[in-house]
C-alpha cells in the first residue's frame, strides 16, 4: 500500500512538472503540455493502476471539453474582427479616451466591471476571451491584456455562468441526500444550507476582491509602466477602492439577499453606473495621467499577432450606441439564455456527445453550439453585419481569421485538457485509490490538523489550477472538504465557502485558460511569462481568503445548521 505523502506525491507530479517547464524553464505550452500529458497518462496507468481504456476515454472527454472551448474562442475573436472590419473599434476607442484617456481608469470600467458582468453572464473563461482582445483593439500590449483578462476571472467566478460554481458545482460535489437528512433532523434545508454557502462566499469575495481592481492597476504599471514603478499605480487608490466598493458591496448584498445566481451581474451593472459618470467627473481622480510608453519601445513579447487595424481613409463612422450595440446584445442573450427556461431548453436542444464514452461509467461529453458562448458570439457577428451595414466579405474574413488562430491553442488544449480529465477520472481504479485531486487534498489536511482552514482556499485552487474550472474544482473537492470541517467538529458551509472561493481564485492561474486568453490575442507561446505575473494576486487572495477563514472559525466561532 503507497503511503498519503507518497502518493500525494505522485498525484502533484504532472502540475508540478508544467510548473517547471513553463515557468520555470520558460518553454511554451505548446512543448511543455505534451510532456505534462504523457507523464500523467503514465502516473494513471502505472501508479493508479487505471485501465487503458479509462485512460483513453478520460482523453476523448477532454477533447470533447476542448471543442467546446475552442468554439468560444473562435466566437470571441471573430466578434473582435468583425468589429474592427465595421470601424466599431475604432469608435469604442475613442470612447474610453473621452471617459479617461488614463489606462488605469479603462482597465477599472473595461476589464473590471465590464468583465465581471460578462463573467456572471456566461463564465467558462469568456470574460478573458472578450475583454483582452477588446483591451488590445484600444492600445494596450497583448501581454498586459491578457494578464488583466486572467486577474478578471477571481471575484465575480464563483457566481459566473447565473451561479453555475454554486448551483451545480457546490451541489453536484456535495452528498445532497445525506446532508438534507442531517439538516431536516436539525430544523432546517438543503435550501437554507446552500444559501448559507453562497452567502458565505459573496461576503469572503466581497473583502478580498474589493482589492483586485488596485492590484490590477499596481501591476499594470509595474509591469508595463514605462518607469516600471509600482509607486504610478498607488496614486490610484481612492478611485480603485471606490471601483472596487461600486461592485462588491450590491454583490455582496445579492449573495446574501437573493441567492447565488445574480451577485456578479448586479454588482457589475450597478458598478457601470456609478464608476462611469464619477471617472467623467474626475471624482477621486489623481492629477496625474498614466500611459504606456510609445508602441516602438515595447519589447517584442508583448506584442500578439492580434494587432488593431488601422482606420482606413474610407471608413464609416459608427455612432457610440451603434458601436456598443453588438455588446449589449451579447450581454442580453446570454443573460436571457441563462435565466429563460424556455431558450435555454431550446439552444441545448441542440447537442452533440455521448454517454459512457468507451463503456467508462461517468465519462461523458458533449457539445452544444447554440448554448455555449461561442455559438451567441457567433450570432451576434452576423447580426452585426446587418446593423453596421458590414459586406458579407468582410465577416467572412473576420471568421476566416478568427479559424487561423484557433490552430496554436487547439494543438496546446488537446494535450491540456484531457491531461486535466485524466486526473479527474483517476477515481476509478483497480488499487482502490482516490482520484489524484483527492489524494492531494488528503495530504493537506492531513498534515496541517486544525489550521486547515488557512489552507482550505489553496485546495480549491489547486483544484481549478488542475482543471480550469471552478465549477469542476467544486464538484471535485467539495465533500472532502466538508469531510475535513466533520472531522473538525467546524463548520462545514464554511469551509465549501473557502473552497469555492479559493477555487475562483484558481482560475488565474489554470494553464488552459491562461491558453485560452493568450489565444485571442495572438500570444501562444509565452504562458510561463503571464503565469508569472498572476500568481501573484492569486497567492494574494488564498492566503486572505485564509486568514478570514481561521478568523472566522477560531475567532468568531460561526457555525452552522449542521452543528
Amino acid at each position: 500500500m503507497i503511503s498519503t505523502p507518497i502518493l500525494a506525491l505522485f498525484a502533484a507530479t504532472p502540475i508540478l512538472v508544467a510548473a517547471i517547464l513553463l515557468v520555470g524553464l520558460n518553454w511554451p505550452a505548446r512543448r511543455a503540455m505534451p510532456v505534462v500529458y504523457l507523464l500523467a497518462a503514465a502516473i494513471a496507468l502505472l501508479i493508479w493502476d487505471m485501465s487503458f481504456n479509462r485512460v483513453l476515454a478520460a482523453s476523448l472527454q477532454g477533447l470533447i471539453v476542448t471543442i467546446s472551448l475552442l468554439w468560444i474562442i473562435f466566437g470571441a475573436i471573430m466578434l473582435l474582427n468583425t468589429l474592427q472590419y465595421s470601424g466599431a473599434v475604432t469608435t469604442i476607442r475613442a470612447g474610453f479616451t473621452n471617459i479617461s484617456p488614463d489606462r488605469r481608469v479603462q482597465v477599472i470600467i473595461l476589464a473590471w466591471l465590464f468583465g465581471c458582468f460578462l463573467e456572471g453572464a456566461s463564465g467558462f473563461g469568456t470574460p478573458a476571451a472578450i475583454v483582452a482582445p477588446l483591451l488590445v483593439a484600444i492600445g494596450f500590449p497583448a501581454m498586459a491584456a491578457v494578464m488583466i483578462g486572467m486577474m478578471i476571472q477571481s471575484t465575480p467566478v464563483s457566481f459566473g455562468a447565473v451561479g453555475t460554481p454554486i448551483i451545480i458545482g457546490v451541489t453536484s460535489g456535495l452528498d445532497t441526500q445525506a446532508i438534507s437528512a442531517n439538516l431536516v433532523a436539525n430544523g432546517s434545508s438543503w435550501e437554507v444550507f446552500l444559501r448559507l454557502i453562497a452567502s458565505e462566499v459573496a461576503i469572503g469575495h466581497a473583502i478580498v476582491g474589493t482589492l483586485i481592481p488596485f492590484l490590477m492597476i499596481v501591476m499594470l504599471t509595474l509591469f508595463f509602466g514605462k518607469n516600471k514603478s509600482w509607486t504610478e499605480g498607488l496614486s490610484m487608490f481612492p478611485f480603485a477602492i471606490f471601483g472596487g466598493l461600486a461592485f462588491t458591496i450590491p454583490y455582496a448584498l445579492t449573495g446574501i439577499f437573493l441567492g447565488p445566481e445574480f451577485p456578479s451581474i448586479i454588482g457589475a451593472l450597478v458598478g457601470m453606473s456609478i464608476v462611469v459618470p464619477a471617472a467623467k467627473a474626475r471624482f477621486l481622480l489623481p492629477k496625474d495621467t498614466w500611459d504606456f510608453a510609445p508602441q516602438d519601445e515595447w519589447p517584442k513579447y508583448w506584442f500578439g499577432s492580434l494587432t488593431p487595424k488601422p482606420p482606413s481613409a474610407d471608413e464609416k463612422k459608427i455612432s457610440m450606441p451603434m458601436a456598443w450595440a453588438p455588446y449589449l446584445l451579447l450581454a442580453i442573450i446570454l443573460v436571457a439564455s441563462r435565466v429563460s427556461p424556455e431558450l435555454k431548453g431550446m439552444l441545448q436542444s441542440v447537442s452533440f456527445g455521448t454517454s459512457d464514452i468507451l463503456g467508462e461509467a461517468g465519462i461523458s461529453g458533449s457539445v452544444e453550439p447554440l448554448y455555449l458562448p461561442g455559438g451567441i458570439l457567433f450570432f451576434v457577428c452576423l447580426v452585426t453585419m446587418f446593423l453596421h451595414k458590414m459586406k458579407p466579405s468582410h465577416v467572412v474574413a473576420a471568421a476566416s481569421e478568427a479559424g487561423k488562430t484557433l490552430v496554436g491553442a487547439g494543438f496546446v488544449l488537446v494535450f491540456t485538457i484531457p491531461m486535466v480529465r485524466i486526473l479527474i477520472n483517476s477515481g476509478v481504479n483497480m488499487g482502490d485509490l482516490p482520484s489524484m485531486p483527492v489524494a492531494m487534498a488528503s495530504f493537506v489536511s492531513d498534515a496541517f490538523g486544525t489550521i486547515y482552514p488557512f489552507f482550505a482556499p489553496t485546495v480549491g485552487a489547486l483544484g481549478a489550477f488542475i482543471a480550469g474550472s471552478n465549477t469542476v474544482s467544486n464538484m471535485m473537492l467539495s465533500q472532502f472538504q466538508f469531510e475535513v470541517a466533520h472531522a473538525l467538529s467546524i463548520s462545514g458551509a464554511l469551509l465549501v465557502a473557502l473552497q469555492a472561493i479559493g477555487a475562483a481564485a484558481g482560475n488565474m492561474i489554470a494553464i488552459h485558460n491562461v491558453v485560452a486568453a493568450s489565444a485571442t490575442v495572438g500570444l501562444l507561446g509565452r504562458e510561463g511569462k503571464t503565469l508569472r505575473m498572476t500568481i501573484i494576486p492569486t497567492i494574494y487572495y488564498v492566503f486572505a481568503v485564509g486568514a478570514l477563514g481561521i478568523v472566522a472559525i477560531y475567532g468568531l466561532g460561526i457555525k452552522d445548521p449542521l452543528m
